[in-house]
């Protein structure tokens, strides 16, 4: 069900390009917006979006869910993400499988979860939750990380795998995520990949990191590297998805230019077209 979606290639739609968007009308087959900055919907952003939304399809991604946490879940929050979605008609609804605070505190910050049968069973139970009240799936984003806890003892690829099965959800594949942790932690790319539900994948991300030697951190404030492009090519063989974008969050060039990147995950993809095999 999740790869029946057809939406093509997309941006995530950032202030600086709005007036470009607006007059240019770039080739695009849809903007995914920030969640959390339009749940008020009101406010100059608000307007121009209603602009954007007349001529392309929109995803929302949040960062406020806190899928992970032992926390009670913020009903008010998911409310006003159900009101959102229904206003902007969005195709999908997606978050991060991560945690962003406990006991009241918000850390504003996406922690990675302890991947333990426990915690599973907390996560596949609140993901259940948020969708039974927002009426649809939702689609959550793998992380990246910088640290394991010593109690983890469920490979990530395999934790995400169970949890998009047990809890009938999507994956968003964010494949700068999988090279960072890979590489932080050592792990096999392959091997992720491969774990992967394919058939859950509703769309991926293609983002930019910071390479410090000994670690690589998550930053989408550059370019898609060479390694991640090389790791998109293989991402394309193991899920038929073919609803991609670019992510930018820092650094914001201009809209020409982040297109050129749009344009090179689809030639890639139109290459890859055939291609695809578990």
């Amino acid at each position: 069900m999740y790869n029946t979606l057809s939406l093509g290639f997309g941006l995530g739609l950032r202030p600086a390009h709005l007036d470009d968007i607006l007059k240019l009308r770039p080739k695009l087959g849809w903007f995914e917006i920030l969640s959390d900055n339009y749940l008020n919907q009101k406010g100059l952003a608000w307007e121009m979006l209603q602009e954007v939304r007349k001529h392309y399809p929109l995803v929302m991604h949040g960062v406020s869910l806190s899928i992970g946490s032992t926390d009670p879940l913020d009903l008010d929050y998911i409310a006003k993400l159900k009101a959102l979605a229904e206003t902007t008609q969005a195709k999908i609804v997606s978050d991060h499988i991560c945690f962003t605070g406990v006991h009241g505190i918000n850390t504003h910050d996406l922690l990675p979860l302890p991947y333990t049968e426990e915690s599973l069973r907390n996560t596949v139970v609140r993901i259940r939750e948020v969708q039974q009240r927002l009426e649809r799936k939702i689609v959550l984003e793998n992380p990246s990380t910088y640290l394991e806890y010593s109690d983890s003892f469920i490979p990530e690829w395999e934790f995400i795998g169970r949890m998009a099965e047990e809890a009938d959800c999507g994956l968003l594949l964010d494949v700068n995520n999988i090279y960072v942790s890979c590489f932080n932690h050592g792990w096999d790319p392959t091997t992720y990949l491969k774990a992967i539900p394919a058939d859950r994948v509703a769309y991926m991300h293609l983002a930019g990191h910071s390479n410090h030697d000994t670690h690589i951190v998550d930053t989408h404030d550059a370019p898609v590297q060479d390694p991640v492009w090389k790791l998109y090519e293989k991402a394309l063989k193991f899920t038929p998805c073919r609803n991609i974008m670019i992510e930018r969050d820092d650094h914001i060039p201009a809209l020409s230019e982040l297109m050129q990147e749009v344009e090179r995950a689809e030639a890639i993809a139109d290459r890859k077209k055939y291609a695809f095999a578990l």
